[in-house]
């Protein structure tokens, strides 16, 4: 990964990596098939999720691609065989680190939001965007590449979940690092399940400032 500013330690460019191919259309088309199975199961939660999946997608100031980015990153999730798969693959495994949990949601930055995946692993905060946004080099050269968001959790002071006052539907989980840094997630589909999972994954050892209410309006 390359930094994109000097600035930030923790934000990154990283051009696409390749499929590892690994997993042929045929398994997916099968694995797709087991799925359909399990609706019967999953019915009674379809409207709650459906909602979700809405108020979601609707962040994005363009709807159909945010809708086509949550379709691309679903597919690579299942041709790359799941999240840890993908995960392994975008950030590499440290040792002794585990995958806990990966969540659809956006990560907030000044040109606007950013559709992307948040994994929260035993060690580590990461966030990369579904697809590659363009940036120019020093050069002037127009480039393609996707915004990585990497936070060791022993460096994370604050997780702060907060609301927009003037919608509190819209929430957020906002982090802030040891050194001052700081990473608006919205636009969550599982925003409760998603700060549990940050919270509970923070080493004991450290003491991290967790704000009960904290009510915001964000404005690109």
């Amino acid at each position: 990964m390359t930094s994109n500013n000097g600035n930030n330690p923790y934000f990154y460019l990283s051009p696409p990596v390749p499929a590892s191919g690994k997993r042929p259309m045929g398994t997916v088309c099968e694995m797709l098939n087991r799925c359909g199975k399990k609706v019967d199961d999953v019915s009674r939660r379809a409207e709650t999720i459906a909602d979700n999946v809405w108020n979601h997608l609707r962040v994005s100031s363009r709807l159909t691609d945010a809708a086509m980015a949550r379709l691309a990153q679903g597919t690579k999730v299942l041709t790359e065989g799941g999240h840890e798969k993908v995960f392994q693959q975008e950030f590499q495994i440290l040792p002794g680190e585990k995958l806990l949990k990966a969540y659809a949601c956006y990560l907030s930055t000044s040109t606007g939001p950013v559709i992307g995946t948040l994994y929260i692993s035993s060690k580590r905060m990461a966030f990369r965007s579904d697809y590659p946004l363009c940036h120019y080099s020093s050069s002037g050269q127009q480039e393609w590449m996707y915004n990585k968001v990497v936070v060791d959790l022993d460096k994370l002071r604050a997780v702060n979940p907060s609301a927009n006052r003037l919608n509190p539907s819209e929430k957020y989980i906002h982090t802030v690092t040891r050194d001052g840094y700081e990473f608006w997630f919205m636009g969550f589909i599982s925003y409760d399940k998603a700060l549990k999972t940050l919270t509970e994954a923070l080493p004991l050892q450290h003491s991290v400032t967790l704000l009960e209410k904290s009510n915001v309006f964000l404005r690109w």
